[in-house]
């Protein structure tokens, strides 16, 4: 077939997918969704926009902006969104949850095999190795994430204030989105131009061709925004997370290990923001300081699984359940697998519970929003802040890494040249995340087996 033959087809719009063919790609992206948000939503542009043009780029970046306003794992939120978007809640629920368990599923194996295992001196190497490459991850993300929406001077100056309030004022992440927002919409009011989606660059959805869901496409009855179906929802949820919450209760008693972590990680989700980059410090402080769960080591090694497998990086909160199930022996000592993997599960329902709630309930609100700028530009302006603590939370990952023991400690130059060894990769070499991870392992078992 010549060029020319083929250049009108790429005009006519797809033909809509069938709930079978959405059910197998959101399958497929569960299984090979790596690299982090950026890298996440990355795949899915190419995927949805690019090649299969079910969305059109300005609607996709319409419901990016309205995730990344969110608490929580804004990827996975993004493809619930797109998903409900084509086939109602029912498509919603299926892309989000494809999104995350086959995550949990590997998660469970490698967390009983560090649990089990983690002990012997070359499974330490190996984590030993990882970390330092966690960290150049994270700062590769923020990179990612900043060329996209860092595309003027402004936003740059909204990214940068967010690091220098986290870092230099410690301060609390909802003050940073409402300044960050309230600019945007001042902003969008006196200078529209640098709040448009996506800073006014970029290539147009056009290049592609027309979208199923372009950005003149009317907006699917079911995506129309009323309020008998934004009390069901509201129900529905609340119900949901009460009967849940009120079984473990029931069964093991409100200070048990089960019902603790699911009251801890109902909160987590609603009190952070800027997904798990954000949320991973307050993480921390309940799981390792406050109910002693697991340790500090433990929580860092628990990200570099999760840097490891697909589906989002919030997905440590299922190691950290995981290791706190196994290591209180909430089933006895002789059920300690059956124990971490109970545990795994009742975190991940309670930390993605609300993501589905948000978009189900927000998402026709904001459908109603695309193309307005006064809504848009205060989510643009969100967007970039969150960079900013991205950035912030690279330097706090490579302070506990290079300095493990405090600034008085010594200096951990090894770590530092595995650390120094994958940015280069990442950032010179474009490899992948996986090639990174297992590189910088067997470089923490080559050293592991030379001491």
């Amino acid at each position: 077939m010549t060029a020319d033959a083929i250049a009108p087809l790429a005009m006519e719009p797809p033909v809509p997918p069938t709930r079978a063919e959405a059910f197998a790609y959101w399958l497929k992206l569960g299984f090979i969704s790596f690299g982090g948000p950026a890298g996440q939503i990355a795949l899915m542009h190419e995927e949805l926009v690019e090649r299969r043009r079910w969305i059109s780029e300005k609607r996709f970046l319409h419901a990016m902006n309205y995730c990344m306003l969110l608490p929580g794992p804004e990827a996975q939120q993004l493809a619930t969104y797109i998903g409900w978007l084509m086939h109602r809640t029912w498509g919603g629920i299926v892309a989000g949850a494809l999104f995350v368990l086959p995550s949990l599923l590997i998660l469970i194996g490698l967390s009983w095999v560090y649990m089990a295992f983690g002990h012997l001196p070359a499974i330490a190497g190996v984590f030993y190795g990882i970390k330092p490459a966690v960290t150049a991850l994270v700062v590769h993300a923020a990179y990612r994430v900043g060329s996209r929406a860092l595309k003027n001077a402004w936003l740059w100056s909204i990214a940068a204030s967010a690091f220098l309030a986290l870092f230099a004022l410690n301060a609390p992440f909802p003050l940073i989105v409402v300044a960050a927002g309230g600019i945007g919409f001042v902003g969008g009011r006196y200078r529209p131009e640098k709040f448009q989606i996506g800073g006014g660059h970029g290539k147009s959805s056009r290049a592609f061709g027309p979208a199923l869901i372009d950005d003149d496409t009317p907006t699917p009855e079911h995506a129309l925004f009323r309020w008998a179906r934004f009390r069901v929802v509201l129900v529905s949820f609340l119900a949901l997370w009460a009967v849940v919450l009120g079984a473990l209760t029931l069964a093991f008693g409100w200070n048990a290990v089960l019902p603790q972590m699911g009251w801890f990680f109902t909160k987590a989700p609603l009190l952070t923001f800027g997904g798990a980059y954000a949320v991973l410090p307050y993480v921390y402080q309940g799981a390792v300081d406050h109910y002693h769960w697991l340790t500090a080591a433990q929580m860092i090694d628990g990200l570099a699984l999760g840097e490891t497998t697909p589906g989002p990086l919030i997905m440590i909160v299922s190691f950290v359940g995981f290791a706190g199930g196994w290591t209180h022996a909430i089933f006895g000592s002789d059920s300690l697998f059956l124990a971490g993997a109970a545990a795994a599960t009742v975190v991940t329902f309670f930390t993605f519970l609300p993501s589905f709630f948000f978009i189900l309930l927000g998402a026709p609100f904001i459908e109603s929003t695309h193309g307005n700028l006064r809504l848009t530009a205060p989510l643009t302006g969100i967007t970039a802040a969150v960079v900013g603590v991205i950035i912030n939370l690279a330097v706090f990952f490579a302070w506990h890494v290079l300095w493990p023991r405090g600034l008085a400690g010594p200096f951990e130059w090894h770590s530092a040249l595995i650390g120094f060894a994958a940015a280069v990769a990442l950032f010179r070499f474009k490899a992948g995340v996986i090639p990174v991870v297992l590189a910088s392992g067997l470089a923490g078992l080559a050293l592991s087996l030379a001491a």
